[in-house]
């Protein structure tokens, strides 16, 4: 599995873990025969069908189809990701993460980390204290009443006022000097002496996922002053590249986000928070990044992003599209917001409030339009030099784009507007021919029909799959892993290394298993078999399933060599050890049920 954290760790925290009591933490269970079941916390249900299973260690919702491990529940629910939900996991287990060789900080770092957060939680704290108490304070308050601000919504964002002057040093000493220096509260000149960065100004404290201070940013009270906004710049904490302002008072404010609202400053995200939009964020006066969009997707299935609508703002509207390109699925929805000249989310939301900004919001251009006009964009004519340039234009941004959906959708809109077929677009573009397409056509349907998985059987491969999923110990009665490799089935591969990962780890649970293949394609399809429930649960009746569909899946191949070797030797090409072969299958008793 790649990552920092050694496999083996994961096994063992799993095993300390119990996915019951983690998830019993935050949505309380009820026991249901074997299984525990709940509301399901991911989407609105009245009913329970929301799952968890102590025997596999793993969750499903047969409403929304959420399932995974204690690792995935928590990455899901406390909006986390991989690292710090197994961070999260060993904290309340008493244990602590051994990253591999070179990949985490000695001891002595470790310590020297925490108290740069330490420490800058007492800047905050300083801040804070400064909005309140100090005698220049009343500026601050001024400016923020005067965008509308109430004493609620600034005490929720935690903002603060930098007095005039040079005050850090004097207040946390001079020992800690380079430190503040380090993390980008200090500036030092040339010869040595240090000021305070951050000087008569509206303190925006910017919080990591775990609403531990990383940053700053600062807004000028006097309009006269320069720059209007001042952000922290890179620091061992702070990376503006990968955070985004007020994410973490999301979380906070809403258990269930549907949706999230990427707008351009501060003020923006808390005058939006205080009319009950409650889900906007805010780049940290950085364009729109790759990293930035994979965290927003890990939060919410739909990102709006809202910006001026004059040039600059479709300008950065466009470099958000490119971000969002590489890392779209087909369960992400991005769209977006421009605002009318002279407007911006603050003094819109304002003006109209909630119910109608939220309707603006629902008026915002999907993805795919946007895309199309901004190629369009000064391309007004039909003849070939025009069309050759809307697909030069188009192609490196299609061939980065993974979801086929959204790329079948705008290959349909292209071919439509150069008067096209789409498979010649296709080529002109540099993309694989699909038969997924969206313009397949009626008559696609007919000569596909319609597939109804709950009705087919499951092939041998997919129930061995399940079986053992269901009830790892299987994979004891399977004394030779490797003897099914030769059979050329669909999925065998994988079954025979779940066989020998069991084999080399006989404790493993389900869940540590499907952790052993997180984020892979097959790890996918094992999370699916996972949620199946046999029919009878016992370990007897799951063995003779099992080991009866192996000795299927042998006889299978047996036949299948016996027909090849039989073809082979009526033209005579049978090498000595096929003959041998050959004789020993012609011999060979039909199988029976397993013992």
């Amino acid at each position: 599995m790649a990552g920092r954290i050694p496999p083996a760790f994961i096994d063992e925290l799993l095993s300390r873990v119990d996915i019951v009591e983690v998830i019993d933490a935050r949505v309380p269970l009820k026991k249901s025969g074997r299984e525990y079941e709940a509301c399901c916390p991911f989407h609105g249900e009245k009913t329970p069908s929301f799952k968890v299973s102590p025997t596999k260690q793993f969750y499903h919702c047969f409403g929304c189809g959420a399932h995974g491990t204690a690792i995935g529940f928590v990455m899901e629910y406390d909006h986390l990701d991989f690292v710090e939900a197994i961070e999260e996991l060993a904290r309340q287990a008493g244990v602590t993460v051994p990253y591999e060789q070179g990949q985490r900080p000695n001891p002595q770092q470790q310590q020297a980390k925490l108290n740069q957060y330490d420490l800058m939680s007492q800047c905050d704290r300083f801040f804070r204290q400064q909005l309140r108490q100090h005698a220049q304070a009343r500026v601050a308050v001024d400016y923020l009443k005067g965008r509308g601000l109430s004493g609620e919504i600034a005490a929720r964002y935690n903002l603060g006022y930098a007095p005039t002057g040079n005050n850090l040093l004097r207040v946390f000493g001079p020992g800690s000097a380079n430190a503040l220096v380090s993390l980008g509260m200090l500036i030092r000149k040339d010869n040595g002496e240090t000021y305070d960065r951050f000087r008569q100004r509206v303190m925006f404290p910017i919080r990591d996922s775990r609403g531990r201070v990383i940053g700053f940013g600062g807004r000028v009270i006097n309009p006269d002053d320069a720059p209007k906004y001042l952000n922290s710049p890179e620091t061992p904490l702070f990376h503006k590249g990968q955070e985004l302002y007020g994410l973490y008072e999301v979380r906070q404010a809403l258990r269930h986000i549907d949706r999230l609202l990427v707008v351009e400053g501060y003020i923006d995200v808390i005058a939006l928070a205080q009319q009950g939009i409650d889900y906007a964020v805010a780049t940290l006066g950085t364009a729109t990044t790759a990293e930035h969009v994979q965290k927003l997707f890990r939060l919410a299935n739909e990102v709006v992003f809202c910006f001026d609508g004059d040039r600059a703002g479709r300008e950065a509207a466009w470099r958000a599209l490119e971000s969002a390109l590489p890392v779209l699925s087909g369960t992400h929805t991005v769209r977006f917001m421009f605002l009318p000249d002279g407007e911006d989310p603050d003094t819109l939301v304002r003006k109209i409030g909630k119910a109608a900004f939220e309707q603006e919001i629902t008026k915002a251009l999907s993805l795919s339009a946007f895309f199309l006009n901004h190629l369009r964009e000064g391309i007004d004519r039909h003849d070939l030099d025009a069309h050759r340039t809307l697909i030069e234009k188009a192609k490196p941004l299609l061939q980065v784009l993974q979801d086929e959906t959204y790329r079948a959708l705008i290959v349909r809109e292209l071919a439509s507007h150069i008067k096209q077929a789409e498979p010649a677009v296709r080529n002109l573009l540099g993309l694989a021919s699909t038969s997924a397409s969206p313009a397949a056509g009626p008559m696609a349907t007919q000569a596909h029909p319609p597939r109804h998985p709950q009705r087919e059987t499951p092939s041998l491969v997919r129930t061995a799959l399940r079986c053992l999923l269901y009830q790892p110990k299987l994979a004891e009665a399977v004394k030779d892993p490797q003897s099914l490799s030769q059979i050329e089935q669909p999925g065998i591969g994988l079954l025979v290394d779940l066989l020998e990962t069991l084999r080399s780890n006989p404790n493993l649970t389900t869940a540590a298993l499907l952790e052993r293949w997180r984020d892979t394609v097959e790890g996918k399809q094992l999370e699916k078999l996972a949620t199946w429930q046999p029919s009878l649960d016992d370990f007897d009746s799951l063995r003779l399933e099992f080991l009866g569909a192996l000795a299927r899946l042998e006889e299978q191949h047996r036949d299948s060599r016996t027909k090849t070797l039989l073809a082979k030797s009526t033209q005579g090409g049978l090498s000595p050890d096929e003959k041998t072969e050959l004789q020993v299958l012609l011999r060979r008793p039909r199988a029976t049920d397993p013992a």
